[in-house]
């Protein structure tokens, strides 16, 4: 990782501020195969958005992203294969997911529908791993509009 790292601060224009350093590896998925396979749709633009289980950070004492915060992206065999930037961060239920986001995390049939399936995935493992219990609760009934 450090080497990848070295190699992107030489890339950096001359007279630019080198970043102070990188958060940590970004891997994506539940196996080595999903790493590879996710990594390559971050590479290619497919997939934009990324999400996280909000309990899991602070299990694992760890602050939440921040804006310009960079990653190494690593695929399943561990290689870095690319360094992205969080450009935004927002903290939003489960049950309030939208398409749009779905479509962004690039996954799937990018459809809301498929996001949920394989999302809740990941958060019930999440979950397990730091002992908490892992239900859901959508409401079926339409929200109220406001006036």
């Amino acid at each position: 990782m450090n080497r990848y790292w070295k190699q992107f601060l030489e890339s950096l224009p001359v007279g630019t501020d080198p970043p102070a350093g990188f958060v940590e590896p970004g891997v994506f998925g539940f196996t080595p195969e999903d790493a590879t396979e996710i990594s390559k749709l971050v590479l290619d633009g497919i997939k934009t958005a990324t999400g996280s289980v909000l309990w899991s950070y602070q299990a694992d004492g760890k602050a939440l992203p921040r804006i310009d915060d960079l990653w190494i992206v690593v695929d399943g065999d561990g290689n870095p294969v690319g360094i992205i930037s969080t450009s935004s961060v927002e903290v939003t239920p489960f049950s309030e997911v939208g398409e749009e986001y779905a479509r962004w995390g690039g996954e799937g049939d990018r459809t809301l529908e498929s996001w949920r399936k394989m999302y809740w995935q990941y958060i019930c493992r999440e979950c397990k791993r730091i002992r908490r219990l892992c239900l859901l609760k959508i409401s079926s009934q339409p929200k109220p509009e406001l006036e």
